[in-house]
């Protein structure tokens, strides 16, 4: 396989045949391109497999980073491995945490593969410089009570790849932990074949295509996909929109370029996978092809894939938000505002009340979470005044705003449309102690505007003439 880069790079405009530097990539998506990888060949810590915080929300690997593992016991528990990122800033080195690992076995047989977990990521951003027997570990990750390391010679590997191949072909329900054996071994299925000039393999177009994708092989995809499209478009787009990293994006391209209408529930689905593997140059070019191959797609579309991102990747959700249109956002559920007002995120907040979001039948939840804390009420208040997001008759918003004592906020909902008489009588249903104050202070504010209502004038003069 090839190795995973930290820097994009691009053709370059004055000679075609030239790449040139565009850049580092988000530590996001470096992590999800190696978590892939390493699951692909069942090298996945069994606990977790987890990046620092630090490098969330777009944040860029420095330039000219190198990584590094360290592997030890816990203190307490388990065996750890932490990846680590270096780089040189004003001529003096900076380290910091990139990945940590953990398995839950704590023996020696846990020591020997966290550190060829190690080597497995080393190798995936420097190469494998040699060609050398592969170390396998034999016997289940769950029961790891007579595993071992074993050395194999070059025959000694090609009869268990062979043996591997065979037993694909004839064990559907092997078929992950063969695979995932033959990568370890091998660096992918397609290429063994290929290069050792086995007897094919008995696979359909799509399986092979599948395959080619895993193992990020575009050769094999280009070859394979074609004579799958027609009958397994929905399901190709799933997988390479699930495939982390470049390659990943040009199989998703070349699919979209070859296939103009795609199932509505794959395409939902591959919105999806481009978020779970945090890629939201992926996610943001399958959200603005949406319309152009989904035939009858449903207008809350962009907002549901807001919504579904801000629960685990709020960066991304961000971003999909700034490009949505107003049309998209008036139809988006109105659970992503009350999402958004959890986060009291005022500047994502703002976006989608300027581009019309409804509050839905639960803005008094959202107007409850921005008016709990006094600190957070001008948020409310903001918001109000740029556009009266929440329905002239719906009195629990008003209701949730008095229960916290609101009291401007209250007004900016009265000046907006809601009726303070209806309320009261709306109220009478649901009593509550305490907030006379608020409660006066709003009765007090209604009469001085039913007031100045009476007092405005019904005519207007204009260069002498009256016009009712």
């Amino acid at each position: 396989m090839e190795i995973i880069e930290f820097d994009r790079w691009k053709l370059s405009a004055d000679n075609p045949n030239k790449l040139e530097y565009a850049g580092q990539r988000p530590a996001q998506e470096v992590f999800e391109e190696l978590k892939y990888r390493l699951e692909s060949q069942g090298y996945l810590p069994d606990e977790y497999f987890l990046l620092d915080r630090e490098w969330e929300d777009g944040q860029e690997i420095p330039k000219d980073a190198d990584i590094f593992c360290a592997v030890d016991y816990g203190g307490s528990e388990g065996v750890y491995l932490d990846a680590y990122l270096k780089w040189y800033k004003d001529g003096k080195p900076v380290t910091k945490s990139f990945i940590t690992g953990k398995t839950l076995g704590e023996n020696g047989n846990d020591l020997d593969r966290m550190f060829l977990i190690a080597s497995a990521i080393t190798k995936a951003f420097h190469g494998d410089h040699a060609t050398h027997a592969r170390y396998m570990k034999i016997g289940g990750v769950e029961d790891d009570v007579g595993g071992r390391v074993v050395h194999l010679s070059q025959q000694e590997e090609k009869v268990i790849i062979e043996a591997l191949v065979q037993q694909r072909e004839q064990q559907e329900e092997a078929m992950s932990q063969t695979e995932s054996l033959l990568r370890r071994m091998t660096g992918s299925i397609s290429e063994y074949v290929n290069t050792v000039g086995m007897r094919p393999l008995r696979l359909s177009d799509y399986d092979k295509a599948v395959l080619a994708i895993r193992d990020g092989d575009m050769l094999a995809f280009k070859e394979s996909y074609p004579k799958a499209l027609k009958d397994h478009a929905g399901d190709l787009l799933i997988e390479a929109a699930g495939r982390p990293g470049s390659v990943g994006r040009k199989m998703t391209l070349l699919l979209l370029a070859d296939m103009e209408q795609f199932p509505e529930t794959a395409y939902r689905t591959a919105c999806q996978k481009a978020v779970d593997i945090n890629d939201p140059e992926k996610v943001l070019f399958l959200l603005e092809q949406a319309e152009s191959h989904v035939q009858d797609l449903p207008s809350s579309f962009h907002g549901e894939m807001a919504s579904y991102a801000y629960f685990e990747h709020r960066f991304i959700a961000t971003e999909i938000i700034k490009q949505c249109s107003e049309a998209q956002i008036t139809t988006a559920p109105p659970r992503l505002l009350e999402q958004v007002a959890a986060d009291k995120n005022f500047h994502a907040l703002s976006t989608l009340v300027e581009k019309g979001i409804s509050g839905g039948p639960n803005a008094w939840r959202v107007l409850h979470m921005l008016t709990c804390q006094k600190s957070d009420c001008w948020l409310a208040e903001e918001l109000l005044k740029e556009r009266m997001w929440v329905a002239t008759d719906d009195y629990s918003a008003l209701h949730a705003c008095i229960q916290n004592d609101a009291v401007d906020v209250c007004k900016r909902l009265l000046d907006g449309g809601i009726d303070f008489d209806v309320y009261q009588q709306w109220a009478k249903n649901y009593p509550y102690d305490g907030h006379e104050e608020t409660t006066q202070a709003l009765s007090d504010y209604w009469s001085e505007m039913q007031a100045a209502q009476e007092q405005a004038p019904t005519s207007q003069e204009i260069g002498g003439m009256t016009l009712g």
